[in-house]
C-alpha cells in the first residue's frame, strides 16, 4: 500500500474498542452464552446465588453478615465480567482488523456476459449481483469483480493489493494459473471469468470471518483442555456439595459451632475450580489469531496458531516492494558503448504504450532523471515521425514503437532476445551478465533501499528498517514514526500538500506505547491515507 500510501490497524486499546468491550461483557452474561464455558457458567450461578443471599441479608435474615456476602458477590461478578471483557477485547481487535480488510473490498461494476464468448451481449451489473456460475468479461484497467476461474483469454493481473506480490501475474485459462481473486486488477489484454464464489464467500470474506473469529473452530488441544477443566469443575463441585452436610452433621454431634455457610462454599468452589484458565481460554484463542494477523500471517485454523508457536524462522520466497504495491523502475543500466541519456530516451519511448504500473514508472523515471518530457521524445535522436506504438500484452510480454526503419522494444529479457534474433540481431556480449547481476540483486533489501532513495533523492537520512522489510499487502498496516517521517517529503509532493501539513497528520495518527511501556510507537497508515484522501 503506497504512502501516498503509508501503513497499520486500529489501536489495540482505543476508547471506542474499550467502550464496546465493556458493553459486550454485560451482554455475555446471558446464560445461553455462558453455558458454552462450563467453568464460567458455574461462576455465574454462584454469583446469582450470592446476590440473592445478599438481598436476603439486607432483609435481616442471613447466615453471614450482609457486608461479607456483598463483597463475595461483588468479586464473583467482577471475575465473570473480567473474563467476558477479555474475550470482548480480543474479539474487538479481530473486528478492527476485519474492518481494515473490509475497506479493501470495493463495489465494482462487472460486464456479465449472456454467453461465455467475447463479443457476446453483456449487462452492466454490480459485483454483489454476481452469483456462482455467472460469466463476466474483465478487460485492461478493469477491477476483477469476484473470485473466479479464467475460461478464456490471457492477461497480466496486478494482485499486489491482495498478495503483496509486486510483479504482475499472468492468468490464463487451463492449468494452475486460471484462478483470479476479486479486487485484483487486469493490466493488459482481457479475460472471460466464471464466478466460483457467491457474495460473502470470496477470499477477502473468508479472511474477514477468520479474523473476526466468527467461525473459529476449537483445536484438539483446546477441546482436551475444556474437557479437563470441566472434569475438575465437576469434581470440586461434588467436594463442596458434600462439605455442607458433613459440616451440619459435625455441629449436631459436637453440639457447638456453626455449619459451613452457602456463601463460604460458593467462594471456596470458585477458588478451587480453574477459573482463570477457563475465563481466558477463548480470549487466548482469538488473540492468537489476531497476533498472527498483525505479523502478516493469516491463520486458517486454531491448529495453525498452535503450530506457529513452534516456528522460529519463517522464510518467504518473495515479498512486496516496500510500501509500493507494484514494481518501480529505479535505474537505467546501459550496456558497453551505450549513452545513458539515449538509453533513457529509447526506454521512455518504448514504454509510452505500456499502461502497466511498471511501464508508467519507466516514463516517470526518464522524466525525473534526464528531464525527458513529451515535447522532447516525439523525435528521438536520429529519427523522425511515423511512429507506430505497440502496447504491452501478456502474450508478447513486450511493448515498444516502430519508427522509420527502426524497432524499439522493451520487455522481459528472454522475449527481447528472441525478438532481436528474429530480426537477425545478436545481443551484446555483456547483456547476459548485466541481466543476471540485476536479477541477483533486484529482490534484496539493498534493492529496496535503492528504490526508496530513487523515489526521493532529496531525503538523505538512513532508511528505516521497516521500510526495507515491510510487505506490500494491506494486512500489516503498521509502520514506525521514523518510516512515516522518511516518506513525508514524497507524499507531500505527490499530493500537493505542504510537508508541515503531512507531518502534523502523521503525528495525529501516531499511537504511543500501550500503557506507556509496552510495544513501540506506530503510525496508522490506513487511517492516515483516508485523512489525506479527504484533503483532495
Amino acid at each position: 500500500m503506497a504512502i501516498d500510501g503509508l501503513q497499520r490497524p486500529a489501536s489495540p486499546y482505543s476508547a471506542a474498542l474499550i467502550r464496546r468491550a465493556v458493553l459486550d461483557s454485560f451482554l455475555k452474561l446471558d446464560p445461553r452464552v455462558q453455558i458454552r464455558n462450563p467453568v464460567m457458567f458455574v461462576v455465574e450461578v454462584g454469583s446469582v446465588l450470592t446476590t440473592l443471599l445478599f438481598v436476603q441479608a439486607l432483609g435481616g435474615r442471613s447466615e453471614e453478615p450482609a457486608g461479607f456476602i456483598g463483597w463475595v458477590a461483588a468479586w464473583l461478578w467482577f471475575t465473570i465480567l473480567f473474563a467476558n471483557f477479555a474475550e470482548a477485547v480480543a474479539e474487538g481487535r479481530g473486528k478492527a482488523q476485519a474492518a481494515a480488510l473490509r475497506r479493501m473490498r470495493r463495489e465494482t461494476v462487472a460486464k456479465r456476459l449472456r454467453k461465455p464468448v467475447r463479443g457476446a451481449p453483456h449487462d452492466q451489473v454490480s459485483s454483489s449481483q454476481l452469483r456462482q456460475g455467472d460469466v463476466f468479461l474483465a478487460e485492461a484497467g478493469d477491477t476483477i469483480a469476484a473470485d473466479g476461474e479464467v475460461i478464456e483469454g490471457i492477461a497480466s493481473v496486478d494482485e499486489s493489493a491482495i498478495t503483496g506480490e509486486s510483479a504482475p501475474e499472468i492468468r490464463e485459462s487451463g492449468g494452475d494459473r486460471s484462478a483470479v481473486t476479486g479486487g485484483t486488477r487486469v493490466l493488459s489484454d482481457w479475460l472471460i471469468i466464471r464466478v466460483t464464489a457467491n457474495p460473502g464467500e470470496g477470499f477477502l470474506d473468508r479472511m474477514i470471518r477468520l479474523v473476526e473469529g466468527a467461525r473459529r473452530q476449537k483445536t484438539p488441544n483446546e477441546i482436551a483442555l475444556n474437557i479437563l477443566l470441566a472434569g475438575f469443575s465437576i469434581i470440586f463441585l461434588l467436594v463442596c456439595a458434600t462439605l455442607q452436610p458433613y459440616s451440619a452433621y459435625s455441629v449436631t454431634v459436637i453440639g457447638k459451632g456453626n455449619p459451613v455457610t452457602i456463601t463460604g462454599l460458593v467462594a471456596l468452589l470458585v477458588c478451587l475450580i480453574p477459573t482463570t484458565i477457563g475465563g481466558l481460554l477463548s480470549a487466548i484463542g482469538i488473540a492468537g489469531m489476531d497476533r498472527m494477523i498483525r505479523r502478516n500471517v493469516i491463520a486458517t485454523s486454531g491448529r495453525a496458531v498452535e503450530a506457529a508457536a513452534d516456528v522460529d524462522v519463517l522464510m518467504l520466497d518473495k515479498t512486496g516492494t516496500i510500501t509500493l504495491g507494484n514494481r518501480q523502475a529505479v535505474e537505467f543500466v546501459p550496456l558497453a558503448g551505450t549513452d545513458p541519456h539515449q538509453l533513457a530516451e529509447w526506454c521512455q519511448l518504448a514504454s509510452l504504450a505500456d499502461e502497466t504500473p511498471e511501464g508508467r514508472s519507466i516514463v516517470v523515471l526518464a522524466k525525473e532523471r534526464y528531464g525527458l518530457r513529451e515535447r522532447t521524445v516525439g523525435a528521438p535522436s536520429g529519427a523522425s515521425g511515423g511512429a507506430r506504438f505497440i502496447p504491452f500484452s501478456a502474450q508478447t510480454r513486450m511493448s515498444g514503437v516502430d519508427l522509420e526503419g527502426q524497432s524499439i522494444r522493451k520487455g522481459a529479457p528472454d522475449t527481447v532476445v528472441a525478438y532481436a534474433r528474429s530480426l537477425g540481431e545478436t545481443p551484446p556480449p555483456d547483456f547476459d551478465a548485466v541481466v543476471q547481476r540485476i536479477a541477483r540483486t533486484g529482490g534484496t533489501p539493498l534493492g529496496r533501499i535503492a528504490a526508496l532513495r530513487a523515489a526521493d533523492p532529496q531525503t538523505t537520512g538512513p532508511v528505516p528498517v521497516d521500510l526495507v522489510t515491510a510487505s506490500a499487502s494491506g494486512l500489516d498496516p503498521d509502520i514506525s514514526p521514523a518510516a512515516a517521517d522518511y516518506q513525508v517529503r514524497r507524499v507531500a509532493r505527490a499530493r500537493g500538500l505542504s510537508e508541515q501539513t503531512v507531518r502534523q497528520l502523521v503525528r495525529q495518527n501516531t499511537t504511543g506505547r500501550q500503557f506507556g511501556i509496552l510495544g513501540e510507537p506506530r503510525v496508522n497508515v490506513l487511517e492516515l491515507n483516508l485523512v489525506l484522501d479527504g484533503l483532495r
